[in-house]
């Protein structure tokens, strides 16, 4: 628990000081946002703001990591040290925030809306996404776990495992599944990410969560328990918790700045980034399925482009929404932009808390 208290504090503590430094050199240089024209009439205001506010608070969770495992082995604190899981997560959070950040960094630069092409993020993501999926099944520990597995899993894995033909279609076909769950999570918080402090308030959540799960999967591991049928296998529990504790900690700094009237923006260095942590949580803690509940924000305001999109061209030219992602529909529907965000934040919450207690309750049943 002192570990999860060290790597919250410190990766606060970075991103809170470093931040306004980093704000000054944005505004000195001019590299402000570029807001889209096809967004809300009343977002224009929000252009030249600073952005890539996500570069500040992704190298603080790097740090925090780090010198939380230095922290602690100084202290001689018994820990799980530095663990194949917790590099895993670090390489999708840091590798996701690479593609967002020169995405981020070839629309300040040509002053423009719009950065990486299409096919350009889609070959990014995926050489990324593949290379993890890849890694995840590689690493044993003594008691054979390997960070993920080819099994389908919901509360843990299940009995749908993907290697039902051999370990090499099992390999091919979770990597494609693997990639699902990234291209999902990195869409579904960079669509979130329209109005001051709402994807970041909603992402703080969602990292809390996955810090008690960890913790309590640790808790719970099959090596400390005897009843087998309800513990937990999964490689690195405890350093997913304190890395789940760091981000969101990094988070609650930005939040403060991030807050409306924002005085920066995480781009989509910090959108990415933070999409591709969720699904390397979701994915390594084996609790695959139930991100749909635990980020369900993220899932219903991706499912309000889907929608929307489709119906246009089906309908030829007719909209379910005003305007989508959803939280623009509510503005153009007369809500204030504070108030779309807080009640959004309510619906997070409560996506978090049902899934919490799914994983929770799933458990006391099965005992």
């Amino acid at each position: 628990m002192i570990g999860l208290i060290i790597g919250a504090g410190l990766s606060l503590l970075l991103t809170v000081v470093f931040m306004p430094l980093y704000i000054k050199l944005l505004t000195k240089k001019q590299y402000g946002q570029v807001v889209r024209d096809d967004g809300p009439d009343s977002h224009a205001v929000k252009s030249g703001t600073p952005t890539m506010g996500g570069v500040v608070f992704v190298l603080a969770v790097f740090i925090s990591y780090f010198a939380t495992h230095l922290i602690l082995g100084l202290l001689g604190r018994v820990s799980s040290g530095i663990t194949a899981s917790g590099l895993l997560v670090l390489f999708l959070f840091g590798s996701m925030g690479l593609v967002g950040f020169l995405d981020d960094f070839i629309k300040i630069f040509k002053k423009r809306s719009l950065g990486l092409s299409p096919w350009q993020k889609i070959v990014l993501q995926g050489l990324f996404g593949i290379s993890f999926a890849v890694l995840a099944l590689q690493f044993p520990n003594d008691l054979d776990l390997t960070p993920a597995s080819t099994a389908i899993s919901f509360l843990r894995d299940t009995n749908i495992d993907l290697a039902f033909a051999g370990p090499m279609l099992g390999l091919v076909l979770f990597v494609i599944w693997a990639n699902f769950i990234i291209t999902g999570t990195t869409n579904g918080v960079n669509l979130t990410d329209g109005l001051d402090g709402l994807a970041t308030g909603a992402s703080i959540m969602v990292f809390g969560a996955y810090t008690l799960m960890g913790i309590w999967q640790q808790n719970q591991a099959c090596s400390n328990v005897n009843a087998l049928d309800v513990c937990y296998s999964v490689r690195d529990p405890q350093d997913l918790a304190l890395l789940g504790a760091i981000l969101s900690g990094a988070l609650i700094g930005f939040l403060w700045f991030n807050a409306k009237p924002a005085k920066i923006f995480m781009g989509d260095t910090g959108s990415l980034a933070i999409g591709g942590a969720v699904a390397a949580f979701a994915i390594l803690s084996r609790t695959e399925l139930l991100l749909v509940v635990i980020a369900g924000l993220f899932v219903i305001i991706s499912l309000s482009v889907i929608i929307q999109v489709g119906y246009f061209k089906l309908s030829g030219g007719k909209r379910v929404f005003k305007m989508a992602p959803l939280q623009h529909h509510f503005e153009l529907s007369g809500w204030s932009e504070e108030n779309v965000v807080i009640r959004f934040w309510i619906l997070a919450g409560l996506f978090v808390a049902a899934g919490l207690g799914i994983f929770y309750s799933e458990w006391v049943v099965a005992l």
